[in-house]
């Protein structure tokens, strides 16, 4: 079974096992084994260890955003995007989904339409409202869509997911960098809020996350504090 694992995937090695399980156990009720071995082969695990949700750096996030040029339309609808999602930790579809009348400018808020049909408020910080009007004043193409990110060539259409993941992965190719996806920019969002010593309820508000579970696993980025936590190493204890 571990010479067979070492070329497989978890998945398969499961169904392996199971197999394996399965025939000896055949073996033994045919009489072809006086005991049952079935038990004999032992479980594999499929179980992955969660990773830490990780961002990027900011000075990456500098760069990402250098890369977007603001002398053309389309580098300043990409630099709106880019930075929407570092400022704002809003998922791609969310993003995409963001419409013209879900912007209120006098209030400085936005309404974010998420999973299952969610609607929140969020505030609009200042930047992220200078960026997207530059773009909607000098770029956003002249038709009747109410999204407020459009495609730059014809025929005028919404972003849609796919389009807010290729303005991250394109900004990244430009700034020099490893390609990420829009997710890695919401993680970044959240571990700058942890950083700065913002609660994990007010991070999970931010977020809209469901359950307070979701938001936990910034706990383990914040190693200022995790390192608060723990205990000194006993002294005359072998290292």
């Amino acid at each position: 079974m571990l010479r067979e694992s070492e070329a497989l995937s978890t998945s398969s090695t499961l169904y392996f096992v199971a197999a394996l399980r399965s025939f000896l156990r055949f073996c033994f009720v045919e009489g072809l084994l006086g005991d049952d071995l079935s038990q004999a082969a032992l479980a594999a695990s499929g179980r992955r260890r969660s990773s830490l949700p990780i961002g990027i750096s900011p000075p990456e996030a500098r760069a990402l955003l250098g890369s977007c040029d603001r002398r053309l339309a389309i580098g300043r609808r990409d630099y709106a995007v880019v930075l929407t999602l570092l400022r704002l930790g809003l998922r791609a579809g969310e993003v995409a989904a963001l419409t013209l009348d879900e912007i209120n400018w006098r209030q400085a808020q936005i309404v974010v339409r998420g999973k299952g049909g969610r609607r929140d408020q969020l505030p609009l910080p200042a930047d992220v409202g200078a960026a997207i009007a530059a773009y909607l004043r000098r770029g956003r193409p002249s038709c009747h869509r109410r999204e407020v990110f459009l495609r730059a060539l014809a025929p005028i259409e919404p972003l849609g997911v796919g389009g807010v993941s290729g303005i991250v992965r394109r900004a990244c190719r430009n700034a020099g960098l490893p390609e990420v996806g829009p997710h890695r920019l919401r993680h970044t969002a959240a571990s700058e809020m942890v950083s700065a010593g913002v609660p994990l309820a007010h991070v999970g508000q931010v977020l809209r996350h469901r359950s307070a579970i979701s938001s936990a696993i910034y706990a383990r980025v914040d190693l200022k504090r995790l390192r608060q936590l723990a205990q000194p190493w006993p002294e005359g204890a072998q290292r």
